[in-house]
């Protein structure tokens, strides 16, 4: 089939009925839907599908295993790993029209989404009903629940709530075969062989495209209370956070440095937190639920401040004030955006991470002196943001070019501290020639002929993850 007849053909998939969906194939839109945040591929799609529903979805997938015609699924697309961008001449599957919360069980704490629903919109329908879904992020407002799920997103709470697969009851899911399965059945115990569900969450639509997820909720927090603290040294960040861990359970806990601080506060919308100025900083969040918590916490600061690992810090007063103070971590993308950060998204075990963040440090600017380097990230659970700028009389082709050799070092070292070279992100294109840093030979021949197994074809999301 030619250009032309695909896109007859998917007009005809998903364009009549009672429910139809849409085809695009305007310039404006191909460039639209065919990437994500990382701006390195240029899109090249050859149309972008819009379903309405799971027999659509299932009907366009059954159509490209039939005609060998390549399918990318696209959610908010705010992945910071190529993973959504359609570069080959690829149909963009687009769920922005699968949309609707569908089903709400008060009983089991557990709500029924499409896969479009935006994290925002799942957030607000618990908070009006009672509850709380505590996966959150700063692209919230815009990302997907299927693009959350297929990249195993985490975020901000993840030290006390884990990560987006921790809040599966079911999936739905059409299969690269373009069968339909239906998983787990929202059961809380099912124990009859292989969880089929974790398959597909983390596998960035390699093995099949999600179109419903059931999803669990949880009790509202109590007095979100939020604590800045300025610290010593980098080690310091491992020091408060044994300390508080003894005694009150973190909702988050969060660092950045006196770098990341500074374009934050350069930007103009935050101000300082206190006068004065510290290498690196912590953001703590706790449910400060009686008047015990709170005392609790302040003889906790008292005792960092005397052993010389704070210099300073404020705690929240008022839920206003709190929002507040997490703007000075939440800001800090934004802030940096203008010039053109190069970003790495890492782990390690939380015990590893001053010795990790030391190393990288110390090799980047041993060879390029001049990079600017921004560290800030979810330092609770060992997952860091590397963030090179670039220099403001250095062309971007050169920059990227000794980034690629920035991302050797890297990587080295993340293999020798066994960590993963993608935290959150997923693998996509940009990592993809990274993959065997945290992957053995023996790994990822199996998760090759997991692929092989619900898409035979190779129609899903060619080029992701893996050749």
């Amino acid at each position: 089939m030619n250009s032309e007849q695909i896109i007859a053909s998917l007009n005809d998939l998903v364009a009549s009925g009672d429910n139809p969906g849409k085809v695009l194939t305007d310039p404006a839109d191909l460039e639209n839907y065919g990437k994500d945040w990382t701006r390195i591929y240029p899109p090249k799609p050859l149309a972008i599908v819009l379903p309405k529903t799971t027999e659509q979805v299932q009907a366009l997938v059954q159509f490209a295993n039939q005609n060998q015609v390549a399918l990318v699924p696209s959610g908010g697309r705010t992945g910071l790993s190529a993973g959504a961008v359609a570069a080959n001449g690829e149909v963009v599957v687009a769920f922005d029209n699968m949309n609707q919360i569908l089903d709400f069980n008060a009983s089991d704490r557990t709500v029924r989404c499409q896969a479009g629903v935006v994290t925002e919109q799942l957030q607000n329908f618990a908070e009006e009903n009672g509850l709380y879904y505590p996966v959150d992020f700063a692209s919230a407002g815009s990302s997907q629940l299927g693009g959350n799920l297929s990249t195993n997103a985490g975020g901000i709470k993840v030290i006390r709530y884990g990560m987006s697969r921790d809040w599966v009851a079911g999936l739905k899911v059409v299969t690269g075969k373009g069968d339909v399965l239906d998983l787990n059945k929202d059961l809380a115990k099912n124990n009859t062989g292989y969880d089929l569900r974790h398959l597909f969450i983390g596998a960035e639509g390699t093995l099949g495209f999600i179109t419903e997820a059931t999803m669990k909720l949880s009790r509202k927090p109590d007095n979100l209370t939020v604590l800045v603290l300025g610290l010593n040294d980098l080690t310091n960040t491992m020091d408060v956070l044994q300390t508080f861990q003894k005694q009150i359970d973190l909702t988050a806990y969060e660092f950045f440095s006196h770098q990341a601080m500074g374009h934050v506060l350069a930007h103009g919308q935050v101000q300082a937190p206190f006068e004065s100025e510290a290498p690196y900083y912590a953001l703590l969040e706790f449910e400060a639920v009686s008047d015990q918590v709170m005392d609790d916490a302040m003889s906790l600061f008292e005792q960092c401040v005397e052993n010389g690992w704070v210099l300073d810090g404020v705690i929240s007063q008022s839920e206003t004030q709190a929002q507040n103070l997490w703007q000075l971590r939440e800001r800090i993308s934004e802030s940096i955006a203008p010039r053109t950060p190069y970003k790495n998204d890492i782990s390690v075990v939380v015990s590893k991470v001053p010795g990790f963040l030391e190393e990288i440090d110390a090799v980047v600017t041993e060879h390029y002196p001049d990079f600017e380097i921004i560290w800030f990230g979810h330092i609770g659970d060992g997952n860091l943001h590397l963030n090179i700028l670039k220099p403001e009389d250095m062309a971007k082709e050169d920059f990227f070019e000794k980034c690629q050799q920035v991302n050797k070092w890297v990587f080295e070292i993340v293999e020798r501290y066994q960590g993963s070279v993608s935290a959150e992100h997923g693998v996509g294109m940009t990592k993809k020639p990274y993959l065997q840093y945290t992957r053995s030979e023996s790994e990822i021949a199996y998760l090759k002929g997991i692929k092989q197994v619900f898409d035979p074809a190779g129609i899903m999301n060619p080029g992701k993850i893996f050749d």
